[in-house]
């Protein structure tokens, strides 16, 4: 428990609980808002025992601490469930948004291009119980004989490459694209970040406010996106023009074309600058096919990222396939649906995953760090079993 409130300290709880107005004048009763934000995070520690064991782990450890009522009384699981919904959603999404910040450092490896911090976008999906109220608000994937055997719900998330540590996530029906959602978390970027993301994520409008930001964009785009070839680098990257269709004739676009050719200002509400690199991947050595990639940044430069070093820095854009490998697979377990029966637990639940993922992320990146390795080379799997077997440390917890 102590790697959780290492990265979720009891204030920031009890801030996000007030300015959630979920907290009590009086304790709480058996379950109190701040601990039942902590079972929210033990409840994916532990996802394969009920609601009772995961409590008895929370408070049976507090109490080795000398901080919990030995008179307590366990409450039933209905007690519990009902605990879960005055608490809600918004405290753990709220603690959410102040606490999961990038954890690498200068010294991480593989967690920078030259000045920028690697991060990305992309979306994944949660199995829910198959309940009315799960249905109207997150509904099924496909329909008919197709139709998935539970209903869904999307996440699209920011991650830190180097240490898989989410630091920013949307939460949203089926009925809603990833980009989409991913326009909720373009306030999120900053400075000093080069955000990688698919083809899926490409538009106009999108590329231009997450540019806004200040964050370098390195995103790939389909074949059917007009790159016009304006000049070309020695490392094989060219510089061309994105032109925002919906504002621009046929006409219009030759003309916004020629002026970014010329090297004019251009309306960035109609067109702005971009560095290409052009890249194919085989299949396999020697069979002749292959996957073209074509990227699109603002880094424009070529002196401050070789096209090289950008194509090699996209691909660990899949590093956050494997944050939600972890996600899914080491805490939540293979083909295991969440709990909650509640479109508002199932947020509750889904924050629940993240602060916990997020705890364990930044530990091994520390540890990762410290040891002078990429975090990588830290098992995550490993390092679950590893908190779970000591879960009565108590270093770091607060008084």
């Amino acid at each position: 428990m102590g790697v959780l409130a290492a990265s979720v300290p009891r204030e920031v709880v009890d801030a996000a609980v007030a300015a959630s107005g979920r907290a009590t004048k009086r304790s709480g009763g058996k379950l109190p808002p701040h601990v039942m934000v902590y079972y929210a995070m033990a409840l994916a520690l532990f996802a394969d025992q009920d609601y009772e064991a995961v409590m008895a782990e929370l408070t049976e450890t507090l109490a080795s601490w000398g901080c919990w009522d030995q008179a307590w009384v366990m409450p039933t699981s209905g007690g519990i469930t009902q605990a879960r919904v005055r608490l809600g959603a918004e405290p753990l999404a709220r603690i959410f948004d102040e606490v999961a910040v990038p954890v690498a450092d200068q010294l991480t490896r593989g967690a920078w291009l030259g000045p920028w911090r690697l991060m990305a976008i992309d979306g994944v999906e949660w199995d829910l119980p198959d309940t009315p109220e799960n249905v109207a608000e997150f509904g099924y994937v496909g329909s008919g004989a197709t139709r998935s055997a539970f209903p869904k719900a999307r996440v699209v998330a920011i991650s830190e490459c180097a240490s898989h540590a989410v630091v920013a996530a949307a939460i949203g029906g089926m009925h809603i694209g990833e980009p989409t959602l991913a326009r909720r978390l373009w306030g999120r970027l900053e400075p000093g970040w080069l955000l990688t993301a698919d083809r899926e994520f490409y538009g106009f409008t999108h590329w231009n406010a997450a540019r806004a930001t200040g964050a370098e964009l390195l995103w790939r785009v389909s074949a059917r996106v007009a790159l016009p070839v304006l000049h070309t680098w020695p490392d094989g990257s060219y510089a061309s023009v994105l032109v925002n269709r919906r504002k621009a004739d046929t006409e219009q676009r030759a003309a916004l074309v020629a002026a970014a050719g010329r090297g004019e200002d251009l309306d960035p509400d109609r067109a702005v600058r971009v560095r290409v690199v052009e890249y194919t991947v085989p299949d396999r050595p020697g069979n002749g096919r292959g996957e073209t990639f074509t990227l699109i940044t603002t880094i424009l430069d070529p002196a401050q990222a070789p096209a090289g070093q950008l194509a090699q820095a996209y691909h660990q854009r899949w590093e956050h396939e494997t944050g939600n490998g972890q996600l899914k697979t080491h805490l939540r377990g293979p083909g295991r649906i969440l709990r909650s029966h509640k479109p508002d637990t199932v947020r509750q639940e889904i924050y629940g995953y993240l602060l916990t993922h997020y705890a364990i992320s930044a530990l091994i990146c520390r540890a990762a760090t410290a040891a002078d390795i990429d975090p990588d080379r830290v098992k995550f799997q490993r390092t679950v079993r590893i908190i779970r077997r000591r879960v009565t440390d108590s270093v770091a917890f607060p008084p």
